[in-house]
């Protein structure tokens, strides 16, 4: 008789124990996460506290609360892989990695429990970029893990062409992830004769084939009414959270700052959530990545400011924003960015300034980052993304992501 594995988490995340999970006759007892009784032990389908399995995929969370803790299934009796987080039989689908954040694309497949598709990504003598897909994607529902940083015009190519092909080669269903969206402060026309170069690459993705657009913290969440494809714009924001209760011991004297007007929605839906007041500076601009002037708006005096915003370039804003919350009197100053791109003097930058940590989610990659400068932390996120490319998969709502940050 085969047992599936699942493994039990206590609140202080020990050890995990192992508990089998007796097969049944239906395959969702197979793939699906077992019924748990208030001490955290695994009991069989059919026994006592489950009569039988839900009907729908919407009743089978990705984990479920016991008396103990967290459950979280790790190891699928189909294909015998783990740790994953989803213990589900996952058919027809096929994983891609563009050459911008292999390591992402990596973490996001193993807690699917499913292998990267085989693509080869080269360049011709002249720079153009060739793409190969190596298996067959005929039918299949295609996800293509392609994040806007780096060589950003060449990885735009790359993934355009990746889905392209796959288009062609009747995957059923093609699905561009990009963690960070390239182009994205280019969303209006602020002067004149300004491209909106934003629109631009909306319109390619959807004339290269992608029928569907999985990202995070866009710049300007009116980037999503520029297709018309369906769009999933995912938060940072419950992992941030998460981040803030566990590292920052004093998060309840804590302000939450934004470092210009722009993101005051999203500084205010932190603050509520942490209930806790916020504040935002207001800063003007004489020319790109130089900010002339700043005005703080709000009392930091002996609190914790944290500054929050969805990327920093240059760190230029952020820096001096860190500065003007020191002068009004702020303890300690923690910077929170969705995306870290931290190009030109960025890193020195934040070596010199006041800064208690700098955190960010590695949508980029961070590891050359992390080593140059010891204030940068890194938020994961990959199982943010896998639970979005699990419950698109399925046919399943992703509103769930908006405020829960899966195991």
């Amino acid at each position: 008789m085969d047992y599936g594995l699942v493994q039990l988490y206590g609140p202080s995340h020990a050890s995990p124990q192992r508990a089998p999970l007796r097969p049944h006759h239906t395959e969702w007892c197979h793939f699906c996460p077992p019924s748990l009784d208030g001490n955290g032990a695994a009991m069989a389908h059919g026994g006592s506290g489950q009569s039988s399995p839900p009907s729908t995929s919407e009743e089978l969370p990705s984990f479920a609360r016991t008396g103990n803790g967290w459950v979280a299934p790790v190891c699928c009796v189909a294909c015998h892989s783990g740790p994953v987080t989803f213990c589900r039989k996952m058919p027809n689908i096929k994983v891609f990695s563009g050459s911008s954040h292999c390591d992402l694309a990596q973490k996001v497949v193993d807690r699917l429990g499913i292998e990267l598709g085989k693509v080869v990504l080269k360049k011709f003598s002249n720079q153009e970029t060739c793409v190969e897909v190596g298996e067959s994607v005929r039918g299949e529902d295609v996800y293509i893990i392609q994040s806007g940083c780096g060589e950003v015009n060449d990885n735009l190519m790359e993934l355009l062409i990746m889905i392209n092909a796959c288009k062609i080669a009747s995957a059923s269903r093609v699905t561009a992830v990009i963690p960070c969206f390239p182009y994205a402060r280019q969303d209006k026309k602020d002067k004149s004769r300004a491209p909106i170069s934003a629109k631009l690459v909306a319109n390619m993705l959807s004339v290269a084939g992608a029928d569907h657009i999985i990202t995070m913290d866009l710049h300007a969440s009116q980037i999503q009414g520029f297709f018309d494809i369906p769009v999933d714009n995912l938060y940072a924001e419950p992992a941030v959270l998460k981040w803030v209760r566990e590292n920052i011991p004093e998060w309840r004297n804590s302000i939450i700052v934004s470092p210009d007007a722009g993101g005051a929605k999203r500084v205010t839906a932190i603050a509520d959530r942490l209930n806790v007041e916020f504040a935002l500076i207001h800063k003007e601009r004489k020319k790109a990545n130089e900010v002339a002037s700043m005005v703080l708006v709000g009392d930091v005096k002996d609190r914790v400011a944290i500054l929050v915003d969805d990327m920093a370039d240059t760190c230029g804003t952020i820096v001096h924003a860190a500065d003007k919350l020191m002068e009004a009197g702020a303890s300690k100053v923690y910077a929170i960015l969705t995306h870290g791109i931290f190009s030109g003097p960025a890193i020195s930058r934040i070596n010199d300034a006041c800064f208690e940590a700098v955190v960010v989610t590695n949508t980029i990659p961070q590891d050359q980052h992390m080593k140059e400068c010891p204030k940068i932390q890194c938020i994961d996120v990959s199982m943010i993304l896998a639970e979005a490319i699990r419950r698109t998969h399925n046919g399943e709502s992703v509103s769930y992501l908006f405020s829960h940050v899966p195991m």
